[in-house]
């Protein structure tokens, strides 16, 4: 199974934003906007991803690319579960 890749920090170097301000901007604390950031996290709110993406002028998949795993076959990929 592939993996979920936060790009967060790509956008926000792209708009010149530091974390404190974005964290002020969005309305999330400071520690758990670097848990997204750094990709430490397992999930997100769609409000803050929603926040996230009004704040940096983004869209979703700006900030999140999927890598397949190196066994998955393209096939594999669209087979329903």
């Amino acid at each position: 199974m592939g993996k979920i890749i936060l790009r967060v920090d790509r956008v926000m170097a792209d708009r010149k934003m530091s974390l404190k301000e974005l964290s002020e901007k969005v309305g999330v604390s400071n520690v758990n906007l670097s848990k997204i950031k750094t990709g430490k996290i397992s999930a997100i709110r769609f409000s803050t991803l929603e926040a996230i993406c009004e704040v940096l002028h983004c869209q979703p998949g700006d900030i999140l690319e999927y890598l397949p795993d190196e066994t998955t076959e393209p096939d594999d990929i669209r087979k329903p579960v």
